[in-house]
């Protein structure tokens, strides 16, 4: 092995201990350690939420509120079957309807 591989190896082994060797310190004293996508994983991280119940208690709210638009757009569209059959009948009938209406 030539002069020049070995020092493009060795200052490829240098980086990547260097990294290594920050991310230990990083880890050791509580900061958040970067991942090789640019993520970052705070320390003592277990896959778990600290705030467990307090995202619980969102899921119920937005599953709740979902419940609720879907019960509005079903009613909207309803209203908008009525309309686009007022507005594709024949005058007298389509009189008649939007009398009833009100």
């Amino acid at each position: 092995m030539s002069n020049g591989q070995f020092f493009v190896l060795a200052i490829i082994g240098m980086s990547t201990l260097g990294w290594m060797f920050t991310s230990w310190v990083r880890a050791k004293h509580g900061y958040p350690v970067e991942n090789e996508w640019g993520g970052s994983t705070a320390k003592g991280y277990d896959g778990l939420d600290e705030d467990y119940p307090n995202a619980v208690r969102k899921i119920q709210l937005l599953t709740t509120e979902n419940e609720t638009l879907i019960g509005r757009i079903s009613r909207l569209e309803e209203r908008i079957a009525v309309l686009e059959r007022i507005a594709t009948d024949p005058a007298e009938r389509t009189a008649r309807e939007i009398d009833a209406l009100r």
